[in-house]
């Protein structure tokens, strides 16, 4: 099985990287280029005309390798599940598919607003309620929430559908918030790979190897372009779809409270925006000088390249806190 991870992994990041040769120039023939808001940081209209959509160079690889990577771990260890790592690919891809349209329509619009934010949470509360649907035919969902750090789990019963919905939903959301400067999410999501695969090793849970490993080779492939100053963007295409795969594998780890501790900076993305927005809602006050929160220190005069590599470091730490909390 380490042979095929370290395959996985390989053949991920070199077929990535391919890909996203020949995409970038497509991209950028077509104009699909990534539209600034006035409202951001005024250096950021210096990266308008930059391909995005690039997040197709990393999904297909992805997607691709995992497949074949579980047909021959199903012939070498027959007690390999591919259900959960199908359902998995099926919430990513589904999400992705969501970003394609999302970005698709940006372009025809020809601003940075694509599907009205109503139209995209229903189509994400569709698909993680599909994904979640399946999971418990299959039984392989129950409704009991493991506490991080203790041995006890709580039985939500029904509520614990609403619960997942909402963990989904937000994950997903969280991942693509955190994709607002040059390597950011591509960065924080390599690192939560990295703690996927570590933990699955040592607990032995091949399939979440085998999707730890594809995490890594994506984001590491997807880097050496967009890594700052970055040559083409992943857009919604490529952020939703990581979400997915980070959801999914919460639930495939049957420890999604864990998820949310080691990608806790995907959490305060989220949370600074619903904040921000809150506050000036209720007080016409900003709390952050802009929200998500990576804006905020980007106008404490934070260089895009150190806030990459603070952001994350502290996921670093938050993996480790997360593994002892299995």
């Amino acid at each position: 099985m380490e042979i095929l991870y370290f395959s996985v992994l390989v053949a991920v990041f070199v077929s990535s990287v391919l890909a996203l040769r020949m995409l970038i120039p497509k991209l950028r023939s077509m104009k699909m280029g990534q539209k600034i808001l006035d409202i951001g940081p005024r250096w950021h209209k210096s990266k308008e005309g930059t391909p995005t959509m690039g997040g197709l160079g990393f999904a297909i690889p992805m997607t691709v390798v995992l497949l074949i990577a579980m047909w021959i771990a199903k012939a070498q260890y027959p007690s390999f599940s591919q259900t959960p790592m199908l359902l998995t690919l099926f919430l990513a891809l589904g999400n992705g598919i969501i970003g394609c349209i999302d970005d698709l329509t940006k372009f025809h619009k020809k601003q940075n607003e694509g599907l009205t934010a109503p139209q995209k949470y229903a189509l994400q509360l569709a698909m993680a309620g599909a994904f979640l649907a399946v999971l418990r035919i299959n039984g392989l969902l129950r409704t009991e929430v493991w506490l991080p750090f203790t041995k006890t789990a709580v039985d939500l019963g029904w509520l614990y559908y609403v619960f997942a919905l909402i963990f989904i939903t937000g994950i997903i959301n969280s991942v693509n918030l955190t994709d607002g400067i040059d390597g950011l999410a591509s960065s924080v999501t390599c690192v939560v790979g990295i703690f996927l695969s570590v933990l699955s090793y040592i607990y032995w849970q091949p399939e979440t190897m085998l999707i730890g490993a594809a995490i890594i080779g994506g984001t590491l492939g997807f880097l050496v372009y967009n890594f700052h100053p970055a040559r083409v963007f992943m857009g919604d295409t490529g952020s939703l779809f990581l979400g997915g795969l980070v959801a999914g594998t919460a639930f495939m780890i049957d420890r999604p409270l864990l998820i949310a501790i080691a990608g806790g900076i995907y959490i305060c993305e989220a949370l600074s925006d619903i904040i921000q927005v809150g506050c000036y809602k209720l007080t016409h006050r900003r709390v952050f000088k802009m929200a998500p929160i990576h804006h905020h220190f980007e106008k404490c005069g934070w260089s895009e390249r150190k806030i990459v590599f603070v952001f994350s470091s502290v996921t670093a730490l938050l993996c480790i806190v997360a593994y002892f909390g299995y």
